[in-house]
């Protein structure tokens, strides 16, 4: 049985199926077959970067941009920084699709990443070790179980083997491009205004970048993001924090960094010969957030 939110669009439950959250009227239908267009999802997020989570592998999933924008929206949607979509592979147990929230189709996208191996684990589409499809190759994934909610996720990363550095900033691409720059007063740094500004600017990438602020604070790598397709800061960033230990590994050494970001610490190891980045492993944790029914407007 479903809990149908009849003004708006989607009810939410906790793993008993008992509703959690329903935003729009107060009415409530409740019902064995739902004669709507709806969309089973699931939520996660890996330090705090959201994901809504689509098993398309049998049931096709078909929405639009704005479908997507509106599932992702926080005020009227389920809210989230991102879509994610598994869908079938014929060489890997699935392929990723994932969506920015504001609806388009974008570059890879590391908790994301992460967060999608944990959902599938828990689905059981795949076992511990996971070997997926996404945009920029095949990533391999090792999850481990902390809790009936939590996980702990280890992602295989593209290899890189170009990037430009100098004493202050690097322009690498991780699987999506990131701008890594050093800054002073991380914790009150306007990262929207200074974010934005990096992004857009044509100088740096005609398709713009992600841009992270770090700033070593006792003792720790500690960043901050602002994520092209947000438009916004997010929490944390999966190939934000790759690029940020990577920075912090050409400017100051190693090749086992741990990089802070607002509600968590993620690791990153890896091996460089000259400008050759290989074997790049993030790891970090994830969490299964809710379960619910998404019921879209057509």
């Amino acid at each position: 049985m479903f809990v149908y939110c009849v003004s708006k669009k989607f009810a939410t439950f906790t793993s008993n199926f008992l509703p959690k959250i329903c935003f729009g009227e107060t009415i409530l239908i409740f019902m064995d077959i739902i004669d709507n267009q709806f969309i089973k999802f699931s939520k996660f997020h890996g330090a705090g970067n959201d994901f809504v989570m689509i098993n398309a592998k049998d049931v096709p999933f078909v929405a639009s941009d704005e479908e997507i924008f509106e599932i992702c929206h926080r005020r009227t949607g389920i809210g989230a920084d991102g879509l994610i979509v598994i869908l079938p592979s014929e060489k890997c147990d699935f392929r990723m699709k994932y969506y920015n929230c504001d609806g388009h189709e974008s570059t890879f996208c590391g908790n994301g990443g992460r967060c999608v191996a944990a959902f599938a684990y828990k689905q059981g589409i795949s076992s511990q070790h996971i070997v997926y499809e996404a945009i920029d190759g095949i990533h391999e994934a090792l999850v481990s179980k902390i809790s009936n909610i939590e996980y702990k996720v280890s992602l295989s990363m593209r290899d890189i083997d170009s990037f430009e550095i100098s004493d202050e900033r690097l322009l690498i691409n991780t699987g999506s491009p990131h701008y890594v720059t050093k800054v002073k007063d991380l914790r009150n740094y306007d990262v929207v205004k200074n974010g934005a500004a990096i992004r857009y600017d044509k100088t740096i990438s005609d398709g713009g970048v992600n841009v992270d602020f770090m700033e070593i604070i006792d003792g720790q790598y500690c960043i901050r993001t602002y994520e092209r397709g947000v438009e916004d800061e997010t929490l944390a960033c999966g190939t934000g924090v790759t690029a940020s230990a990577i920075a912090a590994a050409l400017w100051y050494g190693g090749n086992d960094i741990d990089i802070r970001t607002t509600l968590a610490t993620l690791n990153v190891k890896f091996k460089r010969e000259g400008s050759h980045i290989h074997d790049v492993v993030l790891t970090g944790p994830a969490t299964h957030v809710c379960d619910g029914v998404y019921f879209l407007s057509r």
